[in-house]
């Protein structure tokens, strides 16, 4: 089965699934594996008979969760910054689903935080959370999902070892840098024109302990919704 298509076969369990990735050294270690079993993707999906396919799904409102590997690949580059006690931002939340991980990683002690512009959505992430494990950390507190334009981030919580953003932007933004913490690492995708057309890179971005920034590019030619204005989102633009 060829799953760089973006298709494939429905797999029974969701483990299933996450034991090709791990052959396929999509998954590479025990901690990503342990989330992503405990956090099932088919309480994050509108259709949960399709939940264990290697393909996007469309939740609504013109926006989708991620294909499993998308998943699997950022959690992997931010598992470092995905230590109890650690504070995580994911931004475009989406679904909820990888917010809950990251709620789940940096546990009762951390905060992970989600923000999502379209309302409709941060309720549907919010429902599904609390069918998920780490309800109770919705319920104390030290999850949340909260309505805004997450271009702006959410200081309110920050500053953040982790910040993950689940849509390209056109540039790495100022104000996820500004909230992201001295050995802190933002995962972002970043449009660019390579010969009169656009592509998208994944970007790893580090702030290092003396300030200065690292960058580098974990993954090219991936595809992500554009991160733009609630408005535009839900025109289609």
């Amino acid at each position: 089965m060829n799953l760089s298509s973006g298709g494939g076969k429905e797999f029974d369990t969701y483990k299933e699934l996450l034991t090709l990735y791990r052959s396929l050294l999509i998954i590479r270690s025990v901690k990503v594996f342990k989330v992503m079993e405990t956090i099932d993707r088919s309480l994050f999906v509108t259709n949960a008979t399709l939940a264990y396919v290697d393909s996007p799904m469309n939740i609504g409102h013109n926006a989708t969760i991620p294909a499993p590997r998308t998943h699997a690949k950022c959690l992997e580059l931010l598992k470092s910054n995905l230590r109890p006690g650690m504070r995580a931002l994911d931004v475009g939340s989406g679904s909820g689903y990888l917010t809950a991980c990251f709620a789940f990683m940096v546990g009762p002690n951390g905060r992970a935080v989600g923000v999502e512009h379209i309302p409709e959505l941060a309720a549907f992430s919010t429902e599904n959370i609390q069918k998920s494990p780490v309800a109770p950390l919705l319920e104390r507190g030290s999850l949340s999902i909260d309505v805004g334009d997450g271009r702006l981030g959410w200081p309110e919580c920050g500053p953040y070892d982790a910040i993950h953003v689940g849509a390209a932007a056109p540039e790495i933004l100022q104000p996820l840098m500004d909230q992201l913490k001295p050995g802190g690492r933002l995962v972002i995708p970043v449009v660019r024109t390579v010969r009169g057309s656009s592509q998208q890179d994944l970007m790893v971005v580090e702030k290092c302990l003396n300030g200065s920034i690292n960058k580098r590019c974990a993954t090219s030619g991936v595809r992500y919704a554009p991160l733009t204005s609630c408005d535009a989102q839900l025109q289609g633009l």
